[in-house]
C-alpha cells in the first residue's frame, strides 16, 4: 500500500474525555485530511515539551529512548499508523541498525513522541484516512485560532459514539464477550475495568 504523509497540526486538551487530549494529524498534501486521536496526558506532555523545544529537568521515558537509541546507533527511520480497529490506532517505528531494518510495534501516541524527537517522518494508508480522517477547511494552517476551531469540530465528530445504547453488563456477557472485552480494556489501558472483567471471568470459572 501507498504511504502517505501526516504531521501534526494540533494538541489541545480533550473536552469529551476527561484527563485525555486531542492530537490532530494531517496530510501534507491532498485532501488535508485531519486524523483525529486522544491520548494521555503524558504522552500529550511529552509530544509538547519536544514542539515546543524545551528541556525537562529530568529525561522522559522518550528522551531516554532516543539517549539509548543514540548510543547503540540506532535510527528510528519513520512511523507508520498502520491500522485502525474499533477505534484504536496501530502504529509502529521502521528502525534501523548497520542497514538492517527492524519494524517495532507501539502506540500510537508513544509513536509520534519518538518520530517528533528524532525529526523523522510519519505516514499512515488511504485506508485509515478514508474511515477516521475529517476533511475541514484549511485556509490557514498556522492560525491558532484556525487550529482549535478545527479541534472542537473534530470533538464534536468523536463525542457522537456516546451517544450510542449503553452496553449490557459484565454479568450479561459470554465467557469469549468477556475474555474479547478483557483484551480490549488492556489495548486501551483501562487497567481498572480490565480488573472488573478479570474478576467476572474468574467467578465464572470457579462455578
Amino acid at each position: 500500500m501507498e504511504k502517505i504523509a501526516i504531521e501534526i497540526i494540533g494538541l489541545s486538551y480533550s473536552q469529551t474525555q476527561t484527563g485525555a487530549y486531542a492530537l490532530v494529524l494531517g496530510e501534507t498534501t491532498g485532501e488535508k485530511r485531519r486524523l483525529p486521536i486522544i491520548i494521555g496526558g503524558f504522552e500529550a506532555q511529552a509530544i509538547a515539551i519536544e514542539l515546543e523545544s524545551m528541556t525537562p529537568t529530568r529525561p522522559l521515558t522518550h528522551d531516554l529512548f532516543k539517549s539509548f537509541s543514540e548510543v547503540f546507533d540506532i535510527e528510528i527511520k519513520e512511523v507508520i499508523i498502520y491500522d485502525l480497529r474499533e477505534g484504536i490506532f496501530f502504529a509502529k517505528l521502521i528502525s534501523e541498525k548497520d542497514g538492517k531494518q527492524v519494524e517495532i510495534e507501539t502506540r500510537t501516541s508513544d509513536a509520534i513522541a519518538i518520530a517528533v524527537r528524532f525529526k523523522c517522518p510519519i505516514y499512515t494508508y488511504e485506508f485509515i484516512l478514508s474511515s477516521a480522517g475529517i476533511i475541514l477547511d484549511d485556509t490557514t494552517k498556522d492560525s491558532n485560532e484556525e487550529i482549535e476551531k478545527q479541534i472542537e469540530d473534530i470533538e464534536e465528530e468523536l463525542d457522537e459514539p456516546k451517544k450510542a445504547p449503553k452496553t449490557k453488563k459484565l454479568e450479561d456477557l459470554s465467557l469469549n464477550e468477556l475474555n474479547s472485552k478483557l483484551q480490549n480494556a488492556i489495548d486501551n489501558e483501562d487497567y481498572e475495568q480490565a480488573s472488573k472483567i478479570k474478576q467476572e471471568i474468574d467467578n465464572r470459572n470457579k462455578n
